[in-house]
Parts: structure tokens; sequence; C-alpha cells
């Protein structure tokens, strides 16, 4: 595959040979600003599988809604800017609260292949930040997430129209939410979504590798590696299954 390479805010990874398809990323809190570096084995098996990569980087704001318009219109003008033969799929993929910008895209995911979601996450800020609700009602400043957890669930289950989505859990991670996502998911008419568990934690898709680039081979989790290739490999034949 070839390096990494950053247009703007999106970083991008393009397959040897012939690509199967463009996946569209969006990390989590915490790991979305250096998606090349902060998922980089994930996304390079998925690379090493034949797909073309974009993965936006950014940083978590309370506006998520904004955002998710932001992070959907990047996406657009890459592709635009590329234009070329159609591509044979073009799949979202998110992660925790990416998961959450994808699902709040102006194109109610119609434009799409489908979804991928892992470790979806819709929290309140006050949960995933404790003390912001503290502060924001002495400062009088917004310390909750646009739109809410509650008005997100309602949005997706009246205005996302795209059918076919994948959720992914992992057996140890504490702050998932998925079943509440595929609850809503499935009420809709002719929904086509699933949810699947496979071992791990909520940091699962994260890691750059970089024990094992400093320290060597004996410093890596083989076990992690091997959990991202098994992931990876779910993804491409989930996405040829339509």
């Amino acid at each position: 595959m070839t390096p990494w390479r950053q247009q703007g805010e999106l970083w991008t990874l393009e397959p040897t040979g012939r690509p199967r398809g463009l996946i569209e990323f969006i990390g989590g809190s915490y790991l979305a600003a250096t998606p090349q570096l902060s998922y980089r084995r994930f996304l390079e098996a998925l690379a090493a599988r034949g797909w073309r990569i974009h993965a936006w980087s950014y940083v978590p704001g309370f506006d998520h809604q904004a955002q998710a318009n932001a992070a959907w219109r990047l996406f657009r003008q890459l592709r635009e800017q590329q234009a070329g033969p159609a591509e044979a799929a073009l799949l979202r993929l998110g992660h925790s609260l990416g998961c959450k910008l994808h699902l709040l895209a102006p194109d109610g995911g119609r434009r799409c292949d489908g979804l991928v979601a892992l470790s979806f996450n819709n929290f309140s800020a006050e949960r995933s930040i404790p003390f912001l609700a503290e502060l924001g009602q002495q400062f009088r400043f917004r310390s909750e997430f646009s739109p809410s957890p509650e008005a997100t669930l309602l949005q997706i289950g009246s205005s996302y129209r795209q059918p076919r989505n994948l959720l992914v859990r992992f057996s140890r991670d504490t702050i998932d939410q998925s079943a509440r996502l595929i609850d809503v998911l499935q009420a809709r008419v002719g929904d086509a979504s699933s949810l699947v568990e496979l071992p791990g934690d909520h940091l699962s898709p994260a890691s750059g590798g970089l024990r094992k680039q400093f320290l060597g081979d004996w410093a890596d989790d083989p076990a992690r590696q091997r959990g991202m290739e098994r992931l990876a490999e779910q993804i491409s034949t989930w996405s040829g299954a339509a």
C-alpha cells in the first residue's frame, strides 16, 4: 500500500492494486485528532484487503451536528476531487463518537452502501466529562452535546435512511451503547441492521503499533493485532453480502 497522505483535515491511504471500494472513517474522542496514528494498524489492515481509506482528523466539540455536517462535506469534496471510475462500494465507518457523527450526516446515510459502527457511544456531556455541568452553570456556557443523547436517537429513528448497518460491540466494553442503537434502527421499516459481539474492549480498534516500533516485537500484543485483522475481515465480508 502507499504511504499515508494528508489532504487538509483528511488522511488518505491507498491500497495496492485495484481498490474494492472506499471507507470514510471517523474516530472517537481523544483518538480522532491523529487517525493515521491512533488507528493505524486497523485502517492498514483494511487497506491490505483492498480498501481506500479517507480518515477525518478533528477535535471533538459540543455541537455534534455541526461536526457531522463538516465531516460529510469534507468526505464529499475529496471524492469529487478524485472523480474517476465509480467506487465498487462506499462504506462509512465510525468508532465511538464517530458512529454518532456518521449517523447525523445530513444525507441520512443515503449516499453510501452501509455503515459499520464500532462501540457506539452516545453519553451526555456530563457523563463523558463530569465537571462540565458544574462549569457550564458557573460560567453560563453550553454543557450538553447538541443534539442531546435522547434527541440523537429520535433523529436517527426519524431521519436516518440507510438500511444496512453493522454494529459491533466488544465483550469487555463497559461504555458501549449499541443495544439502544440497534433497537432504534430495527424499528424502522425495511431495516437490515445487525449487531455482533467480538472479544475486546472499547479501545480494541485503536493501535498505532508504537510499542512494537520503539521497543521491538517483544513489547507487542499479538492478540490485539489478530483482533484487528479479524475485525477488518468481518467488515470486508459484510460489505459484500448485500
